[in-house]
């Protein structure tokens, strides 16, 4: 059985795929693709996998936009490590999700399920509805709306509505807030992004969040990319990717 892992953490792909060769030793793991946009051009120069395991959060975006640019019509089993995206994974081919980190009884249950349903029965659709309409009153989306900060010997809250943008400087991550204060947080911005409304909230690149707020202006960059300007100031600008650049317009543009 051939299967592709999209994932963006190295140690989760690995284990991932060390969890599938213990289930089956004869399980071809085709590729390890970490982001949207690499997912879409495999997809255009590939057969299509057996099954697909695919993380929800990915570095430049979220992997439901894989299927508005690529043609999938293999399954796949979703892995995130909030459940709150089980809805909406349930409605584009998917036969299950799994909470990171990955558990091997849990993985052994999904691989079941995947065989139980492969080839996928005429009702597959309806099948998928049924899951859904069966998890919707548990799966909704909570998000951070405070983080305890610490100044000297003191910890206070800040609230999510005071927060400009996130930072990674100098491997520490700090909230900066409206009132040009910045504090020191315990968590990567990976681990911020998935914490953050994504409609408040945007992954600019590998070193900035920004909250909509925040914004200041948008100018156009080389190569098709942008620079941003936010409040409080980093001086420099911020660099949006090319890649990114469109699904931030459509951000700022809701």
């Amino acid at each position: 059985m051939n299967i592709l892992i999209i994932e963006d953490e190295a140690l989760a792909a690995r284990r991932l795929k060390n969890l599938l060769l213990e289930y089956d030793p004869a399980i071809i793991v085709l590729d390890v693709i970490d982001s949207v946009e690499d997912a879409v051009f495999w997809f255009k120069d590939h057969p299509q996998p057996d099954l697909i395991f695919m993380d929800i959060m990915l570095a430049d975006g979220q992997s439901f936009e894989i299927f508005e640019h690529a043609e999938i019509k293999t399954p796949v089993i979703f892995t995130t490590a909030f459940d709150e995206f089980a809805i909406r994974a349930f409605k584009v081919n998917s036969i299950d999700y799994l909470l990171k980190p990955v558990e091997p009884r849990l993985l052994d249950g999904a691989m079941r399920k995947f065989h139980s349903m492969h080839p996928a029965p005429d009702n597959f659709k309806a099948i998928i509805e049924s899951l859904v309409s069966g998890r919707s009153r548990e799966m909704k989306p909570q998000y951070r709306n405070r983080f305890l900060v610490k100044q000297g010997d003191k910890f206070f809250p800040i609230s999510i509505t005071e927060v400009a943008h996130f930072s990674f400087e100098d491997k520490l991550s700090f909230l900066n807030t409206s009132g040009n204060k910045r504090y020191m947080l315990d968590y990567t911005l990976d681990e911020l992004d998935k914490m953050l409304d994504p409609d408040v909230f945007f992954r600019l690149n590998r070193q900035y969040i920004t909250s909509v707020s925040a914004v200041r202006s948008v100018h156009n960059y080389f190569n098709g990319k942008l620079k941003v300007y936010v409040d409080p100031e980093v001086p420099s600008g911020i660099i949006v990717s090319k890649n990114r650049a469109n699904q931030f317009k459509q951000w700022l543009n809701r």
